[in-house]
């Protein structure tokens, strides 16, 4: 104990404050990073509420496609009953509007801070600025007249003009008899 004594009654005032103020530098340094932290959560947070919304709006937009294809395949010549099941490679994406901002500090450095925006101050549902629709990754069509190659190859041109995913992802059997 002798040595830390010693060494703490060497120390004048002006090594007092350097290290007094060297703890405030540190104090503020930390600070901003756990501002961060919080603002990172938060947006954690707003998605995760937001996701149950997009959800269902993704599952609404997959049985209106899939029901559409049913309605224009059924008019081609031979084709007669059609189901059809879509697969898609993701939920989609939903892009959120972002507030940032941007302080030069001093020697030449600069910091950025982003936050999300949010639709009410009181309620955590971020802003979305766009809504990216789920890519289609494959196709089903069973149809009655699957088995004819002309009716197949008319379904597969079809599909292909409505999908951007190469033929092989698009699979046209026939339909079994009721």
């Amino acid at each position: 104990m002798k040595p830390l004594h010693d060494f703490l009654n060497k120390m004048d005032k002006t090594k007092w404050l350097i290290l007094g103020l060297s703890g405030i530098l540190l104090l503020v340094i930390a600070l901003p990073a756990d501002n961060l932290t919080k603002e990172k959560k938060d947006d954690a947070l707003g998605q995760s509420l937001n996701q149950e919304g997009q959800t269902q709006q993704v599952q609404t937009y997959e049985k209106q496609l899939a029901e559409e294809l049913e309605q224009v395949l059924r008019c081609i010549d031979g084709a007669g009953k059609v189901r059809v099941m879509i697969t898609f490679q993701d939920n989609g994406e939903s892009i959120v509007e972002k507030d940032i901002t941007k302080s030069d500090q001093a020697q030449n450095s600069s910091q950025y801070q982003e936050s999300t925006i949010y639709e009410e101050a009181d309620k955590k549902e971020p802003y979305i600025s766009r809504q990216k629709l789920p890519a289609v990754e494959g196709i089903l069509i069973i149809a009655q007249g699957g088995g004819n190659s002309m009716v197949k190859q008319d379904i597969l041109d079809a599909a292909l003009a409505l999908f951007p995913i190469e033929a092989h992802k698009i699979k046209i059997v026939k339909m079994q008899a009721e």
